[in-house]
């Protein structure tokens, strides 16, 4: 189950970019299935399974026209799991190679369409 969500970035490239870091509770979970909505000019990321909102931000003049020409955001996700990262506070280098133990992140990207209300 998705712990938080927070949208730390938007862009205009092509369409609109929204970075998102979601936190998600144990590293087996896998119930992150987003639905975009534009209600006004703000943003928001609801959750398909239950319905609640997950995260919002305002959006500007120039990201509304791209979002509103587009009809659709490109999502770059990075999932986080509790307990797995944002923790490590020493990093100890493998002697080996001289390059330092960094944690893996997995990261997702991809393209859907925005509901307005």
């Amino acid at each position: 189950m998705v712990d938080t969500v927070e949208i730390s970035r938007v862009n205009i490239r092509d369409s609109l970019s929204v970075d998102v870091s979601v936190w998600m509770n144990h590293p087996d979970d896998m119930d992150f299935r987003p639905s975009l909505f534009v209600s006004g000019s703000t943003f928001m990321i609801r959750s398909l399974s239950d319905g609640s909102s997950l995260a919002s931000i305002e959006l500007d003049e120039a990201q509304m026209e791209a979002v509103v020409r587009d009809q659709a955001a490109e999502l770059r996700v990075k999932f986080q799991v509790q307990g797995m990262h944002g923790r490590l506070k020493d990093i100890h280098p493998i002697i080996a190679d001289g390059k330092a133990k960094k944690l893996a992140t997995a990261n997702w990207k991809t393209t859907q369409s925005v509901t307005f209300e």
